[in-house]
């Protein structure tokens, strides 16, 4: 059986809460291709790892 990496995916939800963001932003950052998701069904879930970079990522082309 293959090695399965210890990822932790979380809710659309669970992203704008860390992010203080609405879902609406969420979803258009997904949509953009600026925030990597994996869709299940009708929802998206996002690499924890994901939301952790794009917290450390610098702001740019605000405005």
């Amino acid at each position: 059986m293959p090695e399965v990496p210890d990822v932790r995916f979380l809710t659309v939800a669970e992203v704008a809460e860390i992010m203080r963001v609405s879902k609406m932003t969420v979803y258009r950052l997904v949509h953009a291709g600026e925030l990597p998701a994996i869709r299940f069904g009708r929802s998206y879930r996002v690499p924890e790892s994901a939301v952790t970079d794009a917290l450390h990522r610098p702001i740019s082309d605000v405005g």
